[in-house]
């Protein structure tokens, strides 16, 4: 015979994963985010950009010859021209003035007029055009024959290849995949704790505005009925976890053989994230330790939001009380951008441990490669301070549940929790 929380874990699982709406995000969600990502690169391919027509009264007579056009700016020398005659003229986008002490002080001698707010890109064209310009102006003042051409000769543009020594082989590594592998796991534990807690609180305070939970709790301890809808809507996100992580390891075992076959001389950096995205290891280590911290910290955080959901009668009530747990999130995720450019600091190592911060910091750190203690520790004390606050938050439950008619104060709550 079933006991009351697996009968609780069961009914709070099944009627939320045989939702169409479960089915349809589920399917939909991986499939958005793909799009997402091409999306600006295929409207970049098929938006034409409109060329700029951009007469330059060039007073030094040297910099305007050396400006070269292209498909979205077109350069009229018009030196002669007044600028007020060039500033009524419909058929220029843009009027670029050099004053004659430019090249001394371009800072001051270059204006750009324009119909309009021109786009970045355009502006960073006319801007890169000039500094060029007045670079090579510059270096012909040197009186040094071939002297631009010495200076391309000893550039140098180093493709650094990064290994990482603590592996068992020597594997070469992409900082800018791990960069955003952090920024997209952290986001997504982010999402989930956040979706997956307020669901816990919005299904008490559904229940406890029918007077359901009146009839249930004759049956079913507080604590009981508390743990298996945390557990039964955990399980639901754990399910949908799995059900991506299946989806991208289908495209990845798709894509991966594909990029196998690089040239030698390929960046190093595409090189280095192709490695890693086929050390089959990293990647599944990476997913279990989403999945132990997203456990972790959804199991500490939907504690608060049941508390939350038991003490008020409204979801207009909860959203104000919700606070209290969604600040701590909001604070980890924006702590964890700094933790990303950074993962080895003290602050980084500090906030990872911190339990109401650590799912997303820790997670921010994973790609990076740290010590395995670290990451240990981290799981010991957010699972250590669910069970206190599991405890804590049941007393509330308890008391919660059967209160009706007015918004508790934060003082009432630390009251209730202190009852016996």
């Amino acid at each position: 015979m079933k006991s009351a929380l697996s009968i609780v874990i069961s009914r709070e699982y099944l009627e939320r994963v045989k939702r169409k709406s479960f089915i349809i995000s589920t399917l939909l969600v991986p499939v958005l985010m793909i799009a997402l990502t091409a999306a600006p690169a295929l409207i970049m391919l098929f938006t034409d950009s409109e060329s700029k027509t951009v007469a330059v009264l060039d007073a030094t007579g040297n910099i305007a010859p050396r400006l070269a056009g292209n498909d979205e700016v077109r350069f009229i020398v018009s030196s002669d021209e007044p600028l007020d005659s060039a500033r009524a003229n419909s058929t220029y986008d843009a009027i670029l003035v050099i004053g004659p002490g430019a090249i001394e002080k371009p800072a001051e001698g270059v204006t750009l007029y324009s119909h309009g707010s021109l786009t970045m890109a355009t502006n960073a064209m006319i801007t890169n055009q000039v500094e060029d310009a007045i670079e090579d102006v510059r270096l012909q003042d040197y009186n040094i024959e071939n002297l631009k051409t010495i200076l391309e000769e000893v550039k140098v543009d180093l493709p650094l290849t990064v290994i990482d020594i603590d592996k068992e082989e020597d594997t070469a590594t992409s900082s800018a995949l791990s960069y955003f592998l952090a920024l997209i796991m952290d986001m997504m534990l982010y999402m989930f704790i956040l979706i997956y807690g307020q669901m816990v609180m919005t299904s008490i305070i559904e229940e406890k505005s029918n007077r359901v939970l009146e009839l249930v709790v004759s049956s079913v301890k507080p604590a009981q009925l508390m743990m298996g809808k945390i557990i039964g809507v955990g399980l639901v996100a754990i399910t949908q976890i799995f059900i991506w992580a299946a989806i991208v390891g289908l495209c990845s075992a798709w894509v991966m053989p594909l990029m196998a076959n690089m040239p030698a001389d390929a960046d190093p950096e595409l090189i280095g994230a192709v490695s890693q995205l086929s050390d089959v290891g990293f990647i599944i280590s990476l997913f279990v330790y989403m999945i132990l911290f997203f456990i972790g910290g959804y199991l500490f955080y939907s504690a608060i939001f049941a508390a939350i959901g038991s003490a008020v009668d409204n979801i207009q009530d909860a959203s104000q009380l919700s606070s209290i747990a969604t600040m701590p999130v909001i604070i980890g995720i924006i702590a964890s951008m700094a933790v990303i450019n950074n993962p080895s600091s003290s602050m980084a190592f500090w906030l990872s441990i911190f339990p109401f911060t650590s799912p997303m910091t820790m997670m921010s750190r994973l790609p990076f490669g740290i010590p395995l203690w670290e990451t240990i520790l981290s799981l010991v004390v957010l699972y250590a301070s669910f069970m206190f606050l599991i405890w804590l938050c049941a007393k509330i439950y308890r008391v919660g549940i059967f209160m009706y008619g007015k918004k508790p104060t934060l003082i009432e709550i630390i009251r209730w929790a202190r009852y016996k």
